[in-house]
């Protein structure tokens, strides 16, 4: 019996090395460059999609089915997509989901999305953790025809995330104040109207969810660009700071994050801080970051508290790290991952400052972590 002809490749994944991965496109049409990064999780790619942090990259799943529950407007993470890509095993199937309001493929190309199905992800996820995240240039080309000389020169000519700072690409243009909270059976996300705490939370990036967490913890949450100075801060008189995940080089954003966080530092409010904030934060007591591998993206990381004993399951997103080797005196380790020993949370030893690398609002465990919103909001008790 004779079999069916493969279909044209309609998409292109070139690596800088030379690589080639081609595929079926589906979602925008055109070309994009960024680093290739893996995620592990095994839901939420819309959340995933839609995060900050993952600005510059394009994301491999190594899940399988990804599409098959839609998309729908209550799980974006910011208004739009800042992956600059997804690269699939199987093409995204018809959604079914009850909460499902559009199908994947028509929301990236309405986003201006690219993304490639088809592809070994397995072999692809191996190049990335031996190798490094690759520079990639990615095209959807309906016709199949590929520059793939041009493709691997531009992937070549990518300049890669060290030293780039992301944070001003992806905070807001102004400030706004935030009372939404965490989604709850069956209202859905309700309004925080009985707030106790004010806070200040600086975004670098931010996740709406971690902005929930903090409302449902009973903070008037104000949101401040990435930019924002010591003073613009301290001028809302909050009862505590908060620093945001995002995207980038740490000490590309810590040029001017830092003195900021210095600033706050000074007046000896309680502090909090999640990924890039729990980084510059490091930074700005004196640590370093340096650039991972292949960073850590997924949601089944565990991460031991070393001050409990406690393992709890993270969600993760960042390809930097805070050198634990690098902390001085007075700032304590108090999180490590248990799948490389690297550095995800500290706090200082005299007061209420500490950070943590994990995303608790992310829910994997599924609430292992919320206790750190509920220790902030107690930090500021007055």
């Amino acid at each position: 019996m004779a079999h069916a002809a493969k279909p044209r490749p309609t998409a292109c994944l070139a690596l800088a090395d030379g690589s080639l991965f081609y595929g079926q496109g589906f979602g925008a049409i055109g070309e994009t460059v960024a680093e290739l990064c893996f995620n592990t999780a095994m839901t939420g790619y819309q959340e995933i999609m839609t995060d900050p942090s993952y600005a510059g990259q394009i994301v491999t799943f190594t899940f399988p089915h990804v599409g098959n529950v839609g998309v729908n407007v209550e799980d974006d993470e910011t208004a739009e997509p800042v992956a600059e890509g997804m690269v699939v095993k199987w093409d995204p199937t018809e959604p079914s989901n009850w909460r499902a309001e559009e199908h994947l493929a028509q929301w990236l190309a309405r986003r201006g999305r690219i993304a490639i199905g088809g592809v070994d992800t397995r072999r692809l996820t191996r190049a990335i953790r031996q190798q490094g995240a690759p520079h990639v240039a990615l095209a959807h080309d309906p016709s199949g025809n590929f520059d793939v000389a041009g493709l691997v020169a531009q992937a070549r000519g990518f300049a890669g995330l060290e030293g780039m700072d992301l944070a001003r690409r992806v905070t807001c243009a102004q400030s706004y104040r935030w009372d939404e909270m965490r989604w709850a059976w069956p209202e859905g996300y309700a309004r925080q109207t009985q707030a106790r705490h004010k806070v200040v939370a600086v975004d670098f990036g931010a996740k709406r969810n971690i902005l929930r967490c903090l409302a449902s913890a009973g903070c008037e949450v104000t949101v401040l660009p990435a930019t924002a100075t010591a003073e613009e801060v301290l001028a809302h008189q909050p009862d505590g700071v908060f620093l945001s995940n995002g995207p980038g080089d740490p000490a590309a954003t810590g040029d001017y994050a830092v003195p900021m966080i210095r600033g706050v530092l000074d007046r000896g409010l309680p502090l909090f801080g999640i990924c890039l904030g729990h980084q510059m934060l490091a930074l700005a007591l004196g640590g370093r970051t340096v650039k991972m591998n292949h960073g850590h993206h997924g949601a089944n990381h565990p991460v031991k508290d070393l001050e409990t004993g406690k393992v709890e399951i993270t969600s993760m997103n960042h390809g930097f790290a805070v050198d634990a080797q690098t902390l001085p005196a007075g700032v304590i380790e108090t999180h490590v991952s248990l799948f490389d020993g690297s550095n995800c949370g500290i706090r200082l030893n005299d007061r209420p400052v500490f950070s943590v690398q994990h995303h608790p609002e992310a829910s994997p465990g599924p609430q292992d972590s919320f206790y750190l919103f509920e220790r902030f909001a107690a930090s500021m008790v007055r």
